[in-house]
């Protein structure tokens, strides 16, 4: 590989470069205080190499968010941070950019580790290294218990710079002396609550044996429970705290509750989807199951529709929430699976079909709406038995869940300007229905054909 100079830092006087960039069209949507409420900074205030900015002005982003400025100042300076952001404030590129600028192309070596619990988020993360680290020649490599562990190791063998992935699979790859992480200064933690959740402790107390003591260690998350305190003082020095979290829900969002019986959940659904102008939903049930069940009552109904549950196989997975995020189908229907860090901009609808069991799930899943600071509701469809639920997410969030009106306003979650009516059902979708071959079917087909083939890989399935 040819060694390139790293560019000198930007400058704001020095503006010549940006006239060969091409960014996305401008996104005009309003935004809230969320990602706005800054100190007027500017991404060449914080000098950035210059191919870094390229990729960063490129992706779309004009200004830092709140995150992005309190942020990478600090970590730039290579001090531990420990950050407490609302999800859908610009979190990712807050330690994806420090990681990327202290990159030198010219070692081949791992250089930051990025710790995600999900192999969505760590596709998602991947991406958005990739995405702004462009113009740099970094070498990005992701990995998680999805992807076979030969071509991981083959992957290995070539140069990796950044290496994002889900604890069980790092762990495996620095268990065989494939990763070697010895001389990695950077170690982020996103969503650090779950990482550190009992599920995962065992496994990432190995893996920082692995890291070199002199690290820096970035922690982000939006709720942070005692065991991230536990954490702080035991694997970071000093960290520079950050806290966003004066609300917990997204200001942007607004959320409402029909309180029904359980058995006239679909027909609320149905009427929901007849009389909202939804651009992209995500509809959360409580099972696996009842995500299948549902699934298939929705694309009965006419509506164009797919689900993604822990119980895919990943590829299938992965296809669906690639075909969600380019806009292939309107309404996904999903466990908890994609509850943290998944980044749809184009949601302005979230559902929860079941009532969540805590506060912190349901942070989590409003958060799929209103992300970046746009407009976005919530709905829950409340039962009987949910009604304590309910008054114990509005207490422990400070926040309020409104009886849903008969017309919920248009501006609350519609972009100015946009023409979007309320879904209809398509000639190709009523005669899907008519043959018994709606979207539901294919998605059922290919994750019948994705068990038998889990069947036949036993004894190969891979940690998480």
């Amino acid at each position: 590989m040819a060694h390139q100079q790293r560019p000198a830092p930007s400058t704001t006087n020095d503006t010549a470069w940006k006239s060969g960039l091409r960014p996305p069209p401008k996104d005009f949507r309003p935004q809230t205080e969320d990602v706005t409420a800054t100190k007027g900074m500017d991404f060449e205030d914080m000098f950035l190499r210059r191919d870094l900015l390229m990729g960063i002005f490129e992706a779309g982003f004009e200004k830092p968010s709140p995150i992005q400025e309190e942020a990478i100042p600090i970590a730039l300076t290579k001090r531990d941070v420990l950050a407490r952001a609302k999800n859908g404030t610009g979190k990712t590129a807050a330690f994806v950019i420090p990681s990327l600028q202290q990159v030198d192309i010219t070692k081949n070596k791992i250089q930051a580790l990025l710790l995600v619990p999900t192999r969505e988020l760590a596709l998602q993360t991947s991406q958005v290294c990739k995405t702004l680290g462009k113009h740099m020649g970094v070498q990005v490599m992701v990995t998680t218990g999805g992807t076979t562990l030969k071509d991981d190791i083959m992957r290995l063998g070539e140069v990796v710079h950044v290496l994002v992935g889900t604890p069980g699979r790092i762990l495996d790859l620095a268990g065989k002396n494939v990763a070697d992480l010895s001389e990695c200064p950077v170690f982020v933690m996103d969503e650090a609550d779950k990482l550190l959740s009992p599920e995962f402790t065992p496994v990432m107390e190995q893996l920082l044996a692995y890291l070199p003591k002199e690290r820096q260690v970035m922690l982000f998350s939006a709720t942070f429970p005692m065991i991230v305190k536990d954490f702080k003082g035991k694997h970071m020095r000093n960290p520079y705290e950050i806290n966003l979290m004066e609300e917990l829900t997204l200001r942007g969002v607004t959320q409402y509750y029909a309180y029904l019986e359980e058995k006239q959940k679909v027909h609320c659904l149905n009427t929901l989807f007849s009389k909202l102008q939804i651009n992209q939903s995500i509809i959360f049930c409580n099972s696996t199951n009842r995500v299948e069940l549902l699934a298939k009552k929705v694309t009965e109904l006419g509506y164009s529709c797919f689900y993604s549950h822990a119980k895919m196989l990943q590829s299938h997975r992965n296809r669906v929430f690639h075909d969600f995020r380019h806009g292939a189908f309107r309404n996904l229907v999903c466990s908890d699976l994609l509850t943290r860090g998944i980044d749809i901009q184009a949601v302005n609808v979230v559902i929860n079909f079941d009532f969540p069991k805590n506060a912190e799930t349901y942070l989590h899943r409003i958060g799929r709406s209103g992300r970046f600071g746009h407009l976005g509701i919530a709905i829950n469809l409340v039962t009987y038995e949910d009604r304590f639920n309910l008054y114990r997410v509005e207490q422990e969030l400070g926040t309020e869940i409104m009886p849903i009106p008969s017309v919920i306003d248009r501006g609350l979650y519609v972009a100015p300007g946009a023409t979007d009516e309320p879904q209809q059902k398509t000639q190709q979708q009523q005669s899907q229905q008519r043959n018994g071959a709606p979207a539901y079917g294919q998605a059922q087909a290919q994750q019948q054909n994705g068990r038998q083939a889990q069947q036949q890989a036993q004894g190969q399935a891979q940690r998480r």
